[in-house]
Order: C-alpha cells, then sequence, then structure tokens
C-alpha cells in the first residue's frame, strides 16, 4: 500500500487534541536550548518518542546544506542507539539510482506526505532498494515529511516501525504533532552550522572562530607569532592570457588543492587567496610549528608534481611555483573600511614572507627560508644557505636558505 499526498502543510500552526508526544514536544521548545547540534537533538528526540510510546525503529533527518564540498547530510537513528549516524551527501547524488526514485526524491519533487506500508506484497508498492531494505530488516511501515525552513526552504524527516500492523493513527498524530517545532529547532542549529561554515570556508577555521565569538570590530586584533608562508603561482598571466577561462578555473582549482590541503593537515591555516597566490600562517603557539610548515611544503611539493603527471596527458605545461618562509610577529585582525572588513595578518613578517617569495624565480628556487625561520629546525631538516640579499623595504641584507626537502 502507498500514499504521496501534495496537499495542506503538516507544519503549518494548527490547535491540535493531546498527543502521545506532547512530552516530547515540551522537551524540543524548553530543553534544547544548550544543546548545539541538531544530530544530537534527533537522537534524544527519537528515544523520547519511543518512551512516550510510539513503536518507532528507525528515523532519518536529511538536510541540504551550503557547503563547497557537500550538497546536504542525512542523520540516520534506529532502535538502541545514543547518538545518530552522520553522513555527507556529494553533489553527484542526484544522478545516482540511490536517490532516482527514492522517498527524498519524491520528497523534492513536491510530497508533503510519503507512506509506504511494507507488509503487503512488495510487486504492489514502490519500486526502489531502500523500500526493499526495510522490508528485509522486518519494518512494516514508513512514513516521510517535509520540515519547512523560512524562505522556502525543506528539509526531510522519515519514521519507520516494526510493528505488526505499522503505526496507527495515534502514533501519526503524535509524529505529526513533533514536525513544526523540530522544523524550527532544526532550523536555528542549521542557520548556526551555516555561519559557521561559510566562515570557515571564506575566512578560515581559526578566524571563522573568532569572528563568531564578537571580533568584528574594526581595528582590533592581537599580536600573534607564527611561521608565515606565501606562495605563488609562476607565470600565471601568461597561462591566462592564453587558456580558455574554465581551464585556467580547473588549474587554479587544482593548484590550490595540491598546496592548500598539506597546510591544513599540518595545522596551518590558510587566511586568504591572492590571485594566483595564498597566505597562511602556522602559529608557534602550536608544537612543531615551523617543522609543520616544511612537512606541508614537502607534501604540497609532492601533489604538485603528481599534478604536472596528470596533465601531462592534456599537453599542458608544468606548472611552477615559488614559496617564501618567513616567522615573526604579526598583528592578527580585523582591517578595512568601515562598512567592509577582511580578517588578515599584518606587519613586516608578513613583508618579508612575501619579498622572499618574489626572490625565488630570480634565484632559481622554489622555497626560500629566512635565517630566523631555518634556525628554528636546523638541524632537523637539511636546509641549503644561498647566501645574504637585499631584500626590497629592509635596510639590510638577509641570509637566505633554499629547502628541498
Amino acid at each position: 500500500m502507498q500514499t504521496a499526498a501534495k496537499g495542506p502543510d503538516m507544519n503549518a500552526p494548527h490547535q491540535n487534541p493531546p498527543t502521545l508526544s506532547d512530552g516530547v514536544v515540551h522537551w524540543l521548545t524548553n530543553g534544547t536550548r544548550d544543546e548545539r547540534f541538531i544530530d544530537n537533538i534527533f537522537a534524544e528526540m527519537c528515544i523520547r518518542l519511543q518512551q512516550a510510546g510510539i513503536p518507532l525503529k528507525r528515523s532519518t533527518m536529511h538536510i541540504r546544506i551550503q557547503h563547497p564540498q557537500w550538497l546536504g547530510a542525512g542523520f540516520m537513528w534506529s532502535d538502541g542507539m545514543r547518538e545518530a549516524k552522520i553522513t555527507r551527501v556529494d553533489f553527484d547524488v542526484l544522478e545516482r539510482s540511490e536517490f532516482i526514485g527514492s522517498p527524498i526524491n519524491e520528497m523534492m519533487d513536491g510530497a508533503t506526505e510519503l507512506r509506504e506500508k511494507l507488509e503487503g506484497d512488495p510487486s504492489l508498492g514502490r519500486k526502489h532498494a531502500l523500500y526493499d531494505e526495510m522490508r528485509a530488516k522486518g519494518l512494516t511501515d514508513y512514513v516521510a515529511w517535509p520540515l519547512h525552513h523560512t524562505l522556502g526552504k525543506r528539509h526531510f524527516v522519515t519514521f519507520a516501525t516494526d510493528r505488526p500492523g505499522g503505526f496507527d493513527d495515534a502514533h501519526i498524530a503524535a509524529l505529526k504533532n513533533v514536525l513544526p517545532v523540530l522544523a524550527l529547532v532544526s532550523e536555528i542549529r542549521i542557520k548556526n552550522r551555516l555561519a559557521r561554515t561559510l566562515l570557515e570556508t571564506y575566512v578560515g577555521a581559526h578566524a571563522g572562530e573568532l569572528i563568531l565569538a564578537g571580533a568584528t570590530r574594526r581595528g582590533t586584533g592581537t599580536t600573534v607569532r607564527a611561521a608565515i608562508m606565501i606562495c605563488d603561482l609562476r607565470d600565471f598571466t601568461k597561462i591566462s592570457d592564453n587558456w580558455p577561462r574554465d581551464d585556467v578555473i580547473d588549474l587554479l582549482n587544482d593548484y590550490f588543492d595540491a598546496m592548500s590541503e598539506p597546510i591544513a593537515r599540518h595545522g596551518g591555516e590558510i587566511l586568504k587567496f591572492i590571485g594566483d597566490g595564498l597566505l597562511a600562517i602556522f602559529p608557534l603557539s602550536q608544537p612543531d610549528a615551523c617543522a609543520n610548515l616544511l612537512h606541508a611544503v614537502s607534501e604540497a611539493r609532492g601533489a604538485m608534481a603528481a599534478l604536472n603527471e596528470r596533465n601531462k596527458s592534456s599537453a599542458r605545461a608544468p606548472l611552477n611555483y615559488g614559496i617564501g618562509v618567513h616567522v615573526g610577529d604579526v598583528m592578527y585582525g580585523n582591517i578595512g573600511s568601515s562598512s567592509r572588513l577582511d580578517f588578515t595578518v599584518i606587519g613586516p613578517a608578513v613583508n618579508m614572507a612575501s619579498r622572499l617569495e618574489a626572490l625565488t624565480k630570480q634565484l632559481g628556487r622554489n622555497v626560500l627560508l629566512s635565517r630566523d625561520f631555518a634556525e628554528q629546525v636546523q638541524p632537523k631538516f637539511e636546509l641549503e644557505r644561498v647566501g645574504k640579499y637585499e631584500v626590497r623595504g629592509f635596510s639590510d641584507p638577509i641570509e637566505l636558505f633554499a629547502f628541498a626537502g
């Protein structure tokens, strides 16, 4: 037996008679203020629904998110679990069999309720692997509803039972009773997570945390001692003038992946991408920050070599880059106009790293380190002394070292 309704919105406010879930609704409204994560609230809600007498065996929640890598996320709870299992959903899922014809596919197409009785003849029901999987686990009834958020955003929640005969009318009424409050509670958490995700994506995890904590006033900041790394792609102007636009974008994304992932893996934070360059710091408050920077450089070198090898198949010239590294105190905070701020680092140490990067091409080295930085990592790393050179903006010659590890 199957139904798919496109009728009144189940989340619309209305007066309900008492239901089994009234206590759960009260808890959602008053008892979740201090819980930051919606997956924890969701799992606790399912347990409380069970305790209220609803024969819940399995429940899922599906949300769409704004993230550079993921289309959405799913939370799955089943009987006996204290925490929900979280899965991320990539952008390609809409073209795969696991989505096509699935309950979520139907809900996204506009259904306001979907119910599938799983005890009957499977040949008479909906055809999808998910229903076969639930039947194999002994589930007898399945229902799905949208969770409506503001501005037309729709997410989804599902419930299933193994009770003979499925959910009765009182169970369905109790589950519907939860939807409006669950929609409100989930929207708050999802938007909080969205704000955090967007800040992490555009300014970095640490800067994002500071901004969320209230560091939003122009001119405010702190002095941080850090290793500074500035990287730049060589001959990018020539590439951008001669390559198709989409190829240039793909190249930049591949190049930044090769450089960025090792930086993040070793505890660095990328503060900004500047055209074909990037600025990253490794705060010295972290153990072995300078050594971690060089480990990141070594891994990035390997990733760039692999990228150039892949690019051979399309007859692309190898990509070259320069990296300048220094260590020192930087001002870390808000800089900009009265209405447009940038959370970044400034100071002579940043300028020094930038000047060293500019010298890499002149001196024929991919990576140049200042003496101040070199003293932090010797003798753990093998460095080549390049000599003393005039650096624009600094009065005394700077002793430089090359790193080829």
